[in-house]
C-alpha cells in the first residue's frame, strides 16, 4: 500500500474518531468544564498483560476520555494467565456498576464463558484485535495486510541494496491467535514476494524478553541472522538489545530490523542515523485508544456498535516525530 495514501486514511480514521469521542464527552455541567456532575458507573478495559507497552499507552490516553464522559476507569494485569484474566472480568461483573467491558483475552475461547455472564447482566463485551462468542464489536487492526506491507517494504529496500536472494530473514511472533497468525503469515509471505529465495526462520516470541533471549540463541546458531521482522515492537526491542549485547553496531549496515507497532522508544532508535531498526508500521496508541473509549462508552450507553477499523503507516526516520505519544 502507499504509504502516503495509508497516512491519510489514518488522519482521516483518527479525526472521524475523535468527532465521535467529542459527541460522547462534552456533555456539559453547571460550571461549562464538559464532565459530567454525577459518575454513571464503570467501564473496563482488560489486557493480557502489563508488559505490552502499546497497550499501557493507550490505558493512560483512554483513562481521561472515560472520566471526562462520567465514568470510572477499570484495569487489571492478569500477566497473561487466563484464570487470573477470567476472574478479574468476573469481579467486574460483579461490582454491580460496570457497564461495558473490553480486552485482549490470554485466550479467546476461555473467555467465552466469562462474556456470556456480562452478557447475562446486560454488560456489553467489546474485543481488541481479535472477537470472539459474544463480543458486540471489536477494534480492528489487518494483522495479515500490515505485516505483509512492513515485509514487503524490507524486501525491496534489501533488494535494491543488493542483499543476497537467500538471506536468512528472522521473523518474530507468535500463533496464539488468528491475529498473531495473520501477523505471522503477512511478514513471511511479504518478504517472499519480494526475496522468494530467502530462508525464513520462524521464532515465538511475545514479550521484550522472549526476542532478547531467541535473539541470543538465533545468533549461536546462525550469526549471519541479519534481518529480523516482528509481529510487534516490544519482540524487535528484545532482538535490537541482544544484538547490541552481541557487539553489533547500532549502524550496523548489514542488519535490518523492522516491526509492526511501535513506542515512543522504537521511534528513537528508527531515529539514530543509519540505524539498525529501520522501519516500523504504526497503528497510532492514540487511535487505538480513541476506537477502545468509544466502543466501551457507545456499550456503556446502549448505543449501537460496530467494528472500528484503525489503519497503520510506514513509519521511518523522516517522519519518525510526527507520531510520538505525549
Amino acid at each position: 500500500m502507499n504509504s502516503t495514501v495509508t497516512k491519510r486514511i489514518l488522519a482521516a480514521g483518527v479525526a472521524i474518531a475523535a468527532l465521535a469521542l467529542t459527541a460522547c464527552t462534552t456533555s456539559a455541567d453547571a460550571d461549562g468544564t464538559g464532565s459530567t456532575s454525577e459518575p454513571k458507573g464503570a467501564v473496563a478495559m482488560g489486557f493480557a498483560g502489563a508488559d505490552i507497552t502499546i497497550w499501557n499507552d493507550q490505558l493512560e490516553i483512554m483513562r481521561p476520555i472515560v472520566e471526562a464522559a462520567g465514568y470510572e476507569f477499570l484495569t487489571d494485569d492478569p500477566q497473561w494467565d487466563v484464570n487470573r484474566q477470567v476472574s478479574s472480568w468476573q469481579a467486574w461483573i460483579n461490582r454491580g456498576d460496570v457497564k461495558a467491558i473490553a480486552g485482549y483475552p490470554v485466550t479467546p475461547d476461555a473467555m467465552v464463558p466469562v462474556t456470556q455472564q456480562a452478557e447475562a447482566a446486560g454488560i456489553p463485551v467489546f474485543g481488541y484485535l481479535v472477537g470472539w462468542e459474544g463480543t458486540s464489536a471489536t477494534t480492528v487492526v489487518d494483522s495479515y495486510d500490515g505485516g505483509y506491507e512492513l515485509a514487503a517494504n524490507a524486501a525491496t529496500e534489501l533488494k535494491a541494496s543488493g542483499a543476497d536472494p537467500d538471506l536468512t530473514v528472522v521473523i518474530v511472533g507468535s500463533r496464539d491467535s488468528d491475529f498473531s497468525a495473520d501477523a505471522m503469515d503477512g511478514l513471511t509471505e511479504g518478504f517472499t514476494s519480494v526475496l522468494p529465495d530467502a530462508s525464513i526462520v520462524e521464532q515465538t516470541a511475545i514479550t521484550r524478553e522472549d526476542g532478547y533471549n531467541i535473539t541470543k540463541a538465533q545468533m549461536t546458531a546462525d550469526p549471519e541472522s541479519y534481518v529480523w521482522l516482528g509481529a510487534s515492537n516490544d519482540t524487535i526491542l528484545g532482538v535490537y538489545q541482544a544484538l547490541i549485547e552481541e557487539g553489533v553496531a547500532e549502524d550496523d549496515p548489514r542488519f535490518y530490523l523492522a516491526s509492526r507497532d511501535a513506542t515512543n522508544e522504537t521511534l528513537d532508535l528508527i531515529k539514530i542515523d543509519g540505524s539498525i531498526y529501520r522501519t516500523s508500521l504504526v497503528v497510532a496508541a492514540q487511535a487505538l485508544a480513541e476506537a477502545n473509549a468509544k466502543l466501551l462508552i457507545d456499550g456503556a450507553e446502549g448505543k449501537e456498535t460496530s467494528d472500528i477499523v484503525v489503519p497503520g503507516v510506514l513509519v521511518t526516520a523522516a517522519d519518525a516525530d510526527d507520531y510520538y505519544v505525549g
